[in-house]
């Protein structure tokens, strides 16, 4: 489900890039049936879900919608992550953009520059504000203008391995940096020709969820941010990113942590003691590891300080309506039956009701930014290494989503992986990243 495992680094010049012409034929913009008087509306909707449990989740409430309304249909269209940036700037470039767009929110800088995504009307933006976390709204906005309803939303915390802590005589997660680096070393295991048995902390170049990802996380915990405010430069080199950048060199180098191996599949295997991911994560990792899955937690970010702010990284994706649409407000309005009518839900208590967004995500393992929502449907008794996700929905920092976005997080992740790899050191790999960071989004307005 989430950006952080599937983020592609797609190339900034959108207009220019060339596609199989079976994609642009896949699906044009809105249409009217066969153009007949009295035809319904049509509707395409263009998202990454693409198949099993994804796209089943998303069909089920659009048939619900097709079944009860008769002069508006929709109609799903989906491509693969990897591709999906691409497809809709090339759709767009062709004419043959879909009414309605689901993209990650860490392009909605660019989607907006582009003229991809028209603004939500202020019924719709008021609702949406009311209604999702600040920092939902703030990922699905630009500028202070919202342009679409928040669907899946990721928070970032610490995920431990309890057996590992017991055996290394240590009684919980760490709180602190400093608890968090003794936690480390104490549980990291080598054999005789220092191969790596057990990772302390999971470092992993594999993918952006443990490179860029966990290193935001830990950015916002220790009251740093990327982008400056105004979106034209970086700030990773301030004294939070240089305290990050430190505690991740000092891991590798004490040998605490191993950056090539693949922490997914060496948690699970009981390789790993801790690791910062996402919560999408927690579904995943239930199904994969049966009985040991036992020895899984979860807790909030360790802060450099005990009486730090709490802070956290999250990502996540919206449903939007795109700028050449010819029936905008068909489009609003479908989109406003999904994400703001409440109904009810089987798996609460009696009278319990939820939006049809909110269970759709939570059938699929993630959850949206409507923190009532994600009690009423997790309840009581749901797995307790979902709530430090669900706390922190009220506490997280999202991704900018300045129009350069995209590319600065790729050179981020490339200078985050030479650190850990020693191909750089604290100094070059800040050094390195503001000056190809500032170049990237200062270029982009």
């Amino acid at each position: 489900m989430t950006p952080a495992r599937r983020t592609s680094g797609l190339s900034r010049r959108h207009f220019a890039l060339a596609l199989p012409s079976t994609l642009l034929a896949s699906g044009c913009a809105s249409h009217q049936g066969t153009g007949q008087p009295g035809d319904p509306i049509v509707l395409t909707l263009l998202s990454h879900y693409a198949s099993g449990v994804l796209k089943e989740a998303l069909q089920g409430p659009v048939d619900e919608w097709n079944a009860s309304h008769d002069r508006v249909k929709v109609q799903t269209k989906a491509v693969e992550f990897t591709d999906l940036l691409t497809t809709f700037m090339v759709r767009q470039a062709a004419g043959q953009g879909a009414d309605i767009l689901h993209p990650y929110c860490l392009w909605n800088g660019q989607l907006v520059q582009a003229g991809v995504l028209r603004p939500a009307p202020w019924e719709h933006a008021e609702e949406i504000t009311r209604g999702y976390s600040e920092a939902a709204v703030d990922a699905a906005s630009v500028d202070g203008q919202v342009y679409g309803y928040p669907t899946e939303v990721q928070t970032y915390a610490l995920y431990y391995n309890k057996r590992l802590l017991r055996e290394a005589g240590i009684d919980g997660p760490p709180r602190t940096w400093r608890e968090l680096e003794e936690t480390a070393y104490r549980t990291a295991r080598r054999d005789r020709y220092g191969n790596t048995l057990v990772q302390g902390f999971g470092l992993s170049t594999v993918d952006d969820s443990t490179t860029v990802g966990q290193t935001l996380a830990l950015l916002n915990a220790a009251g740093g941010r990327f982008v400056s405010k105004d979106g034209r430069s970086t700030a990773i080199d301030s004294p939070a990113g240089r305290a990050v950048f430190d505690l991740e060199h000092r891991l590798v180098v004490r040998g605490a942590s191993a950056p090539g191996v693949n922490v997914y599949k060496a948690f699970r295997s009981g390789q790993v003691a801790m690791v910062v991911s996402a919560g999408w994560w927690t579904g995943s990792l239930k199904t994969l590891m049966g009985k040991d899955y036992r020895d899984v937690g979860v807790a909030p970010l360790p802060l450099p300080e005990a009486d730090g702010k709490r802070a956290t990284l999250s990502t996540g994706f919206m449903l939007g309506v795109n700028a050449a649409s010819k029936h905008p407000r068909a489009a609003w309005e479908f989109l406003r039956w999904l994400n703001t009518e409440k109904v009810n839900v089987k798996s609460a208590k009696e009278g319990g009701k939820a939006t049809r967004m909110s269970s759709l995500q939570v059938s699929v393992g993630s959850l949206t930014g409507r923190a009532d929502d994600m009690r009423r449907l997790l309840g009581a008794h749901s797995d307790a290494n979902l709530r430090p996700f669900l706390d922190a929905l009220a506490y997280s920092v999202p991704e900018p989503n300045v129009p350069g976005a995209q590319q600065a997080k790729s050179l981020l992740r490339k200078n985050i992986e030479a650190l850990w790899t020693g191909q750089q050191s604290v100094d070059q790999a800040l050094r390195t990243t503001r000056r190809q960071v500032d170049r990237e989004v200062s270029r982009s307005w």
